[in-house]
């Protein structure tokens, strides 16, 4: 199951024969991503360290920093964090700040693509360069002739959302996407004008029989259960999200709003989970909080998380400079 797999496919250029083949690829590397990440189950602090400060260069920078002006920046972010002031940092306080951070970094790799697709610098990307960025040639496919072959019939209604999806985001209807137009194509879910598209996009690939809702043998696609054997694990994982996590009023099925928080998701979740996940590690006197004594006793503790986004914000003045 992949709602967001239109979005997966636009990891980089490659041949429109080879889409779905990598994006396999992809899903067998992060499983050995994960491996490395906790190998035997035990969490792996110093990868998040060399996988997530971002590029090498970052990462020696980092490395470069004294302890004392680690000590500096990471105080000046605490502050910041600590938005009653009060000297203790909360769940919730770090849990919005963790918030703020994902949406901050996402924000600034769009921009950074905007100018990689923007081949002509004129300040906006037509769909034209969107596919020769992506795939390195324009892609063209007829929207009402099927193809014969699966993976080039699969590729094709995964670029033809790409494009309805392009053109939703393009507000002003003019020849290309400006920056702010092209955010809304890459994060739609950061944009409100993008919400019901994105819904009745789910709908016409999810809602088989129409009446508007996704029940639960439409979440799970193309499983058919075997009566004369159990149900493989991932189906009842799936099983357990859809109960769970989406269906909020236990009616069986997700309506528009509850399929949004599946096909879209936000980071609210991921953010309160690694919140608790500081205060049960930081936190030396079990008051629910954190000082900032307990932070600078734990601090690389704190530089391999996400509230630091694994101790990039060290080297972004957005976040440590003391006038930002």
């Amino acid at each position: 199951m992949c709602p967001r797999l239109a979005g997966a496919m636009r990891l980089g250029p490659r041949p429109a024969t080879l889409g779905l083949l990598l994006l396999c690829a992809a899903a067998a590397g992060a499983g050995e991503a994960e491996e490395l990440h906790y190998p035997r189950g035990e969490h792996r602090a110093d990868y998040d360290r060399e996988a997530l400060l971002g590029s090498q260069e970052e990462v020696d920078e980092y490395v470069k920093l004294t302890p004392e002006e680690q000590h500096k920046r990471l105080k000046s972010i605490i502050k910041k964090i600590d938005l009653d002031s009060d000297g203790f940092l909360t769940e919730s306080e770090l849990s919005s700040w963790i918030q703020m951070s994902f949406k901050h970094y996402a924000m600034q790799e769009a921009k950074q693509q905007f100018v990689e697709y923007d081949k002509n610098s004129d300040g906006s990307v037509s769909w034209d360069e969107y596919n020769i960025q992506m795939y390195d040639r324009v892609i063209d496919f007829d929207e009402n002739t099927a193809l014969d072959d699966t993976e080039e019939e699969s590729f094709r209604q995964l670029h033809l959302k790409d494009k309805k999806r392009f053109e939703k985001a393009n507000q002003d209807s003019g020849p290309g996407l400006n920056l702010e137009e092209f955010i809304a194509f890459e994060h739609p879910e950061e944009v409100d004008y993008m919400t019901e598209f994105v819904i009745q996009e789910a709908l016409e690939e999810h809602d088989k029989n129409g009446d508007g809702f996704v029940s639960l043998e439409e979440f799970l696609g193309d499983y058919r259960r075997d009566p004369t054997n159990e149900d493989p694990e991932w189906i009842l994982v799936e099983k357990d999200r859809f109960l769970n996590d989406y269906d909020k009023d236990a009616d069986g099925r997700l309506d528009p709003q509850e399929l949004l928080s599946w096909v879209v998701p936000n980071n609210q979740g991921i953010a309160q989970e690694e919140a608790l996940h500081l205060i049960d590690e930081v936190d030396l006197n079990s008051d629910r909080k954190l000082s900032e004594a307990e932070i600078l006793e734990n601090q690389d503790l704190f530089l391999t998380s996400e509230a630091t986004d694994y101790g990039r914000q060290l080297q972004d003045e957005y976040f440590y400079h003391d006038e930002l």
